[in-house]
């Protein structure tokens, strides 16, 4: 069966199970000596540091409403991992967490800290996990990361939030990783207005340069593997678009905006410096974006997500002191 987006009621149900569990997290203002206004969206305040907790509880409590299991587990290099790891905890029941060899030590130790079981597998295997939607062999409900409806409600719980805290936004940056936060964001966005020809809130996906598959997907007409360059940015820029998320990236998303690693840094930077906010670098890729990348329509509020806040010490540390991890 096909992928589907999310409907405003499935957002609506999503946003009731949430309740007592997600944070309503805040938006603040930032300083960019920009005209435009800038808004940061702080899902780095979520309990876990990152917004894939709202997509991780969502799924698990809409399962249990039609199905019977007795533990979860997922496939994520880090943040769905702990999102995964924090729902179980809360209903009592094992998670287990396939994570790649290259997952950085901050996020699998959070991972562990909330109870779940971390195995570490080569990048090829937990890519195919992705791909497979889920692993021969191991017992208990999956949660894919991204490609489920049911994760795409509860991300697209943001949007209904940020309607409320800016209702006058015209433009709204998310991190392209798998595709679920932004085809949430976007589905919610355009949903909340039906009626209108022409939707009036625009959705990019922000990306990094030499790990852009959304952008080389675009310009390809179809769903594309890359060579992705590695780089500390390591919750954005995977090897490509999965084919049950591009149709609807491709109706919703109103393009990709592509920024350099040293700009992430330099907005990662930025954020602590300006706005006492700290950023990993999925999350401060927008606000690169909303500084340097060229925006169709010359908007006047922008509103960047910053998707999570799980960054290492070092890697922080070093960017601080002016360095490129």
């Amino acid at each position: 069966m096909a992928l589907t987006a999310p409907t405003l009621e499935d957002v609506q149900r999503a946003r009731a199970r949430l309740e007592g569990f997600a944070a309503v997290t805040p938006m603040i203002g930032i300083e960019t000596d920009q005209r435009t206004n800038v808004f940061l969206k702080l899902e780095n305040l979520q309990p876990i540091g990152s917004f894939k907790m709202r997509g991780a509880l969502n799924k698990i409590f809409a399962a249990r409403e039609t199905e019977r299991f007795s533990s979860v587990y997922t496939a994520s290099a880090g943040n769905m991992a702990q999102g995964v790891a924090y729902a179980a905890r809360e209903l009592e029941i094992p998670a287990t967490v396939f994570v790649p060899d290259s997952a950085p030590r901050a996020k699998t130790d959070a991972v562990e800290r909330l109870g779940a079981t971390v195995i570490k597998v080569p990048y090829d295997e937990w890519w195919q996990i992705m791909q497979s939607g889920g692993r021969a062999g191991t017992p208990g409900l999956f949660i894919h990361p991204f490609a489920d409806r049911d994760v795409m409600a509860g991300n697209g719980t943001i949007a209904l939030e940020i309607l409320e805290q800016e209702p006058s936004v015209d433009t709204v940056l998310v991190p392209w990783g798998g595709g679920g936060l932004t085809c949430g964001i976007a589905a919610t966005m355009r949903a909340a207005f039906p009626n209108t020809r022409i939707h009036h809130i625009r959705v990019y996906a922000c990306e990094v340069e030499g790990a852009a598959p959304l952008t080389a997907s675009l310009a390809a007409g179809k769903a594309m593997q890359i060579e992705n360059e590695k780089s500390f940015i390591d919750g954005i820029g995977g090897r490509g678009v999965f084919p049950d998320i591009w149709p609807l990236a491709k109706e919703l998303v109103a393009g990709t905006l592509v920024v350099t690693v040293q700009q992430v840094a330099d907005a990662l930077a930025l954020m602590a410096v300006r706005a006492r906010v700290i950023a990993e670098g999925a999350g401060a890729a927008p606000l690169a974006a909303a500084i340097h990348a060229p925006i169709e329509g010359m908007p006047q509020r922008i509103v960047c997500v910053v998707s999570g806040g799980n960054i290492d010490t070092s890697v922080l540390t070093n960017i601080l002191s002016g360095n490129l991890p």
